[in-house]
């Protein structure tokens, strides 16, 4: 029952995506523009920095939520807080209420991250920022910080149980972004660059679909 409450707690506020919520009322679906994620970054893309941020910051504050309410809920209960954090990630991605199409997880994993330990935190983020700044492409942050979180966690807390939720969760995060691997190697997806560098990156982006697009008719 406890692990049951736990995963409806986290999985249940996964659920609650803003990027999506925003999008419709502005008449449109997020998963049917720019990047086709409902997440923060193609918040950024579709409706601007303002949305972005603020669908990143909800989305760790949820998961951030779903974690401490079940520490409370259960503070006999190692696990708890695990369950609910990797619950809340897997609801992000695959929401019921989204027809199992969401993000792909990244602001969430902050949430859990931040949870866990602030400091951690805190540093995940610097480093996380001076990387991304080095290769230019947002899709870098959450595959790396999904692979450390759980070989720090390990480390510091040498809970097995818990490690392997994260594991679990870590492997989600990356299927989600082979897709983003794709692209990268096709010169198609978008640089972090776009957020100052927008109509130029726009320009960039379009050139490079359109040259696909005159490669694949000429091949057929």
């Amino acid at each position: 029952m406890k692990i049951l409450l736990c995963s409806l707690i986290g999985y249940a506020l996964g659920n609650i995506n803003p990027a999506f919520v925003i999008g419709r009322i502005k008449g449109f679906d997020i998963r049917q523009r720019g990047s086709g994620n409902a997440g923060a970054s193609n918040a950024v893309i579709t409706m601007g920095k303002t949305v972005g941020i603020i669908s990143a910051l909800f989305d760790i504050f949820k998961a951030y939520l779903a974690v401490k309410l079940a520490t409370m809920l259960y503070p006999s209960f190692t696990q708890a807080g695990n369950i609910a954090g990797v619950c809340c990630v897997l609801g992000h991605i695959f929401p019921i209420l989204m027809k199992f199409k969401g993000g792909k997880g990244l602001a969430s994993l902050g949430g859990v991250i931040l949870a866990f330990d602030r400091r951690v935190f805190l540093i995940m983020l610097l480093c996380e920022l001076v990387f991304v700044l080095i290769v230019d492409y947002i899709c870098f942050v959450p595959i790396t910080a999904s692979i450390i979180f759980p070989l720090l966690y390990n480390v510091l807390t040498k809970d097995r149980a818990g490690t392997m939720l994260y594991c679990v969760m870590s492997l989600v995060i990356l299927y989600k972004h082979v897709e983003n691997i794709r692209r990268i190697r096709q010169g198609t997806e978008a640089h972090l660059s776009f957020l100052w560098k927008r109509e130029k990156e726009i320009e960039r982006l379009s050139e490079k679909l359109e040259t696909e697009q005159d490669e694949t008719c000429d091949t057929e």
